[in-house]
């Protein structure tokens, strides 16, 4: 029997589409192991392997931008536009390119997220695109007016070339794919235990007084560190190298710990909105603090997501960066739903994918 190959493609912006696609992939893996990954993804390897496991191939392509940023909250509209219509003017060859790699490697399914050219790489190599998201980047592009409004058709007539979407959750409606199917969150589990994350960082306050920060892969440059001298006894988690030396800072250097991996020994995980990090939160029932972001149409759907399904804090920006973080002395609001939200995301679409490949 032929093996069965899988092509993800993976949006090319910051790292939470790489780690909620990954998360799914490496279900794909552990259920059915003889289907092969080709990871298509500017994000780094070491970032990949600390979700799937087994082998895969990495092709470090780039085929959108998502927004062009200095940091997790400053974006830079004139320079998106730019690369965005040069993408645009490039997308013949970008096409033509990619459907000879699938062709030449026998590539039976894409599963995107969610680069709007994968659906057009599918069609002329003969082979279906399915994508999974909670947002286009029609929809985000479309709010900014302008020049963008155009993008965003292009965008939208790309999507609308797709097989089949899986909706996740906190989403907006994408309205420009004909065939939807909503499945629950996705994001990866905790590979350690308790006992063995707070031995190995030398963590020893009680899970109240134990806080994540963690801003995603763009990091933030403003986080206000001086305001910990003010928690002497608490400890603070951080994924940031160039972050001060406190004595009640912990720095997690080391590549192989993620930031999933301190969610159950934390209070509270503090947060910019990003999907990946609300999911894999909402997914262990950990607390969320974050602030809005009005210049980004999907933060809304996520702060909404988490007001109904998390306990969460969502303080205004001066709160955040001016404030001294009394916050923390706060109990956090409680979710306003009192159904849970569906969390088999992972399972649901790799089943999908599986069953597919399998009948093929």
């Amino acid at each position: 029997m032929k093996r069965p190959i899988l092509y993800i493609a993976i949006t090319n912006h910051g790292f939470g589409h790489a780690t909620r696609t990954a998360s799914v992939a490496a279900t794909i893996q552990k259920l059915c192991p003889e289907i092969l990954l080709i990871m298509v993804t500017t994000a780094p390897r070491w970032l990949l392997e600390c979700y799937v496991e087994g082998d895969f191939i990495h092709r470090q392509r780039a085929f959108d931008l998502g927004v062009v940023q200095s940091d997790s909250l400053n974006m830079d509209k004139d320079a998106t536009l730019g690369k965005l219509l040069e993408i645009k003017k490039q997308q013949n060859s970008l096409i033509a390119s990619e459907v000879n790699f699938i062709r030449q490697n026998r590539v039976h399914l894409i599963l995107a997220d969610i680069p709007f050219l994968a659906p057009l790489f599918a069609k002329a190599a003969g082979i279906p695109c399915w994508m999974m998201s909670n947002f286009g980047w029609d929809f985000i592009y479309r709010s900014w007016g302008g020049e963008f409004v155009a993008i965003a058709d292009w965008i939208s007539e790309c999507y609308s070339q797709c097989d089949r979407l899986f909706r996740l959750p906190f989403h907006e409606p994408l309205q420009a794919f004909p065939n939807i199917t909503d499945v629950g969150l996705t994001g990866g589990s905790p590979r350690y235990s308790a006992e063995e994350i707070r031995s190995t960082w030398g963590i020893t306050a009680p899970k109240d007084k134990t806080i994540l920060l963690t801003f995603g892969g763009l990091g933030l440059q403003q986080i206000p560190y001086d305001n910990l001298k003010n928690f002497p006894d608490w400890q603070f988690i951080v994924f940031d190298n160039s972050a001060p030396d406190l004595s009640n800072l912990i720095k997690i250097s080391d590549r192989k710990y993620r930031p999933v991996d301190f969610m159950p020994i934390c209070g509270r995980i503090v947060s910019k909105p990003g999907f990946s990090t609300f999911a894999e939160a909402t997914l262990l029932d950990a607390p969320l603090v974050t602030i809005p972001r009005d210049d980004f149409a999907e933060a809304a759907l996520l702060l909404e997501g988490i007001t109904n399904y998390n306990s969460h804090q969502i303080l205004t920006p001066k709160q955040f960066f001016q404030g001294n973080w009394d916050f923390l002395h706060q109990v956090p609001q409680p979710p306003k739903q009192t159904q849970p939200i569906a969390k088999d995301g992972n399972v649901a679409i790799a089943q999908a994918i599986i069953n597919y490949l399998q009948s093929q």
